[in-house]
């Protein structure tokens, strides 16, 4: 484990290979971990999924770390199981939540996830508690996960149970995000994302758990148009404007009362630099690491391809010790 400040591999130096390159060519089986899913039934009748890490070493009473997963995200992203493998050699347990209709299976209730959702982590950190009366609880969000714990964090101020988070490669600012995606090769990204939204909708709307015009859907081409016309309608916003400006977490910064480490890339290619937020913006609990590299969610290192190194799991766990017992 290490505090190093991140130093990208000489052959991943372009943004865009830091961000696709551990996407494609990293390994999803991680040896010795092994996970048991359970579905948490929500209080307005739909579902999500979490998967839980057995760590045969934990003690009984060992704190436990929460992981949220970015847009279309889920226990097979590159970044899950390697970091869940980290957990496990801290001594503690592990837990990834997926957000609704991310697991493999769609959610019931014609409505989906969001950047701005937080009111599912607010329930499963609930009953985490009541599970287990006095447990050390600590969440790590990455991308839109990263800004639904920010969010949330900032919502409930002290009133929440986290003794730690950590939040990687986050749109602090939703709009920005949405019209960075549009230019150069960051469409190509968008493109990814809006065919994975459209066939996961697509796939609701055959099950009748969600009405939209067929024709919309296919007519969509952007985030920003999938925001719009998917997004705000289910989750009752007015637009697009009105979501991006309620979901998007900067504003909620000043009123984190949890410690909580935030690692962000200057040259993130799904967002401008100027959404980082500068210091006046922090509360006290926060510690912001930016670094002049490492694209999106990608940190790479090491000085051969065939030996990367993944610079997020050697520092988040650092952080969370340093909390956590």
């Amino acid at each position: 484990m290490s505090k190093k400040p991140f130093k990208r591999a000489w052959w991943l130096s372009n943004p865009h290979l830091q961000t696709i390159w551990p996407v494609i060519f990293r390994r999803r089986p991680v040896e010795g971990l092994v996970l048991e899913r359970e579905r948490l039934e929500l209080p307005d009748g739909d579902f999500i999924d979490l998967d839980w890490m057995h760590n045969a070493n934990a003690k009984k009473n060992a704190p436990l770390v929460l992981m949220l997963h970015g847009l279309e995200g889920s226990i097979e992203s590159h970044y899950a199981k390697g970091m869940l493998k980290q957990f496990e050699r801290c001594g503690w347990r592990g837990v990834f939540m997926h957000f609704r209709g991310c697991s493999g299976e769609p959610n019931r209730l014609p409505r989906d996830y969001h950047s701005g959702e937080t009111g599912d982590v607010e329930y499963v950190t609930q009953v985490l508690c009541e599970r287990e009366p006095g447990i050390e609880l600590a969440a790590v969000g990455v991308s839109l996960g990263g800004n639904v714990l920010l969010k949330w964090l900032g919502e409930t101020k002290a009133n929440n149970p986290l003794k730690a988070a950590v939040a990687i490669s986050v749109p602090f600012e939703l709009h920005k995000a949405a019209m960075r995606i549009q230019e150069g090769f960051s469409r190509f990204y968008q493109w990814y994302f809006v065919r994975c939204l459209r066939e996961r909708i697509t796939l609701k709307v055959q099950s009748r758990r969600i009405l939209p015009d067929p024709d919309v859907i296919n007519r969509i081409t952007t985030m920003y148009d999938y925001d719009d016309h998917i997004t705000a309608i289910l989750h009752g916003f007015s637009g697009v404007d009105e979501y991006y400006r309620i979901a998007s977490s900067r504003q909620y910064l000043l009123h984190i009362k949890v410690p909580t480490l935030i690692l962000h890339a200057k040259d993130d290619p799904f967002m401008t630099e100027d959404v980082i937020p500068c210091a006046s913006e922090l509360s006290p609990f926060i510690k912001l690491e930016v670094s002049e590299s490492g694209g999106h969610v990608g940190f790479v290192g090491g000085k051969y391809p065939w030996k990367p190194e993944y610079w997020l799991e050697h520092r988040v766990p650092p952080f969370l010790q340093e909390h956590l017992k």
